[in-house]
């Protein structure tokens, strides 16, 4: 019994370390200027966010495979787009990290959601906010700098989230 408590001990504090150490696969931080970039919806629709000044802009990378990720997209679509999709100052994008064209719209059919949803089959857009780690939500405040992000879903962690659009969106 004392082994177990003992093993049980240790895991509890490297678990503690490891969740203490700083995030070093975001390239981006709270306040900087958000990295800008172009992309094209499965929809057609050009999104290039450097012409999205005055607007609050959610970004969310997924993979279809990410388990994570296929348990906060249906609350994303839920509890986010279908609360903001017609407030004029908020944009949502969600980004296909490896993915083509045709496998996020395959997937997006197959699970029915109507948020925007692009393609990032080479991380080009990716790799100017992280190195790795999805699902990954970054919120862009209207001043067109990084006020909020996020790797991993939690129900805390999104409830969060929605507590700042809420803010930012009244």
């Amino acid at each position: 019994m004392k082994k177990l408590f003992m093993s049980l001990s240790t895991f509890i504090a490297a678990l503690t370390i490891v969740s203490a150490q700083p995030d070093t696969t975001s390239l981006i931080r709270n306040g900087d200027a958000a990295p800008v970039f172009t992309c094209t919806t499965i929809d057609g629709k050009t999104i290039d966010i450097s012409k999205l000044r005055g607007k609050v802009i959610l970004i969310n990378f997924f993979a279809t495979w990410c388990g994570p990720c296929n348990l906060e997209l249906p609350v994303l679509q839920k509890d986010i787009w279908n609360k903001y999709k017609d407030n004029p100052d908020f944009v949502l994008i969600i980004l296909g990290r490896e993915h083509t064209e045709q496998e996020v719209r395959d997937f997006v059919a197959k699970k029915k959601f109507t948020m925007p949803f692009a393609p990032d089959p080479g991380r080009e857009i990716y790799k100017l906010y992280a190195t790795q780690n999805i699902p990954r939500n970054v919120i862009i405040g209207k001043e067109g700098k990084v006020i909020f992000q996020n790797m991993g879903y939690s129900e805390k962690e999104f409830k969060s989230l929605e507590a700042l659009l809420s803010g930012k969106l009244k």
